[in-house]
């Protein structure tokens, strides 16, 4: 679940993602102030577009809000005050934590990408890697499905070449770091990070 806010860009409407979903398979209703977002393959809702949401609640932000309870809370007050009688439900573990490269093999379909098992602390997530300096036993920064990058992209589970993909190990340039080195190459952490762990930044 990815929740973004900006008056300026957008206006007051507060966007919720639930799943990704493609445009032309979306179909809408529309009650009181909030739009449902389905998906007419599934029936699935996949997002609300809540307007005038600083009616509601005093909003700020610009760009994607922090999910936590009570932001899961507020929205779903605001559903049921406009006839949704379906409470949405949240993922509020974090999506940007300290990574262990395991192993790393090369890609069966591509020369420059390599296939990385990456224990992020109670699962490993296989992950495909494009960065030259990537390599095992390394500690490093994993966003995972549902993280938002400073650049606004929001992971997704993917395939890159035929080969599957659960994440993104991610350079200091993609987190926007102060000072991050322009050339092509993941994060590598110190020792001192515990796998798992979120990464703040």
């Amino acid at each position: 679940m990815n929740v973004f806010y900006n008056r300026e860009g957008v206006g007051d409407v507060l966007l919720v993602s639930l799943k990704p979903a493609a445009d032309e398979e979306r179909t809408f209703v529309r009650q009181g102030d909030v739009v449902r977002i389905m998906s007419e393959r599934t029936g699935e809702t996949v997002g609300y577009n809540i307007f005038s949401a600083s009616s509601y609640y005093p909003f700020s932000g610009n760009g994607p809000l922090e999910v936590n309870e009570e932001l899961v809370g507020v929205i779903n007050d605001i559903l049921a005050k406009n006839g949704f009688d379906e409470p949405i439900e949240a993922d509020l573990s974090p999506k940007f934590v300290v990574g262990y490269v395991k192993e790393k093999t090369k890609h069966p379909n591509a020369d420059k990408l390599s296939v990385c098992q990456v224990d992020v602390g109670g699962e490993v997530l296989q992950i495909v890697c494009g960065a030259p300096n990537v390599a095992e036993g390394q500690k490093v920064v994993v966003a995972k499905i549902g993280a938002v990058m400073p650049n606004g992209l929001v992971i997704q589970e993917s395939e890159l070449r035929g080969v599957r993909s659960s994440g993104m190990i991610c350079s200091a340039r993609e987190l926007g770091l102060p000072n991050a080195p322009q050339e092509k190459g993941i994060l590598v952490l110190s020792d001192e990070y515990e796998v798992g762990q979120p990464f703040v930044f």
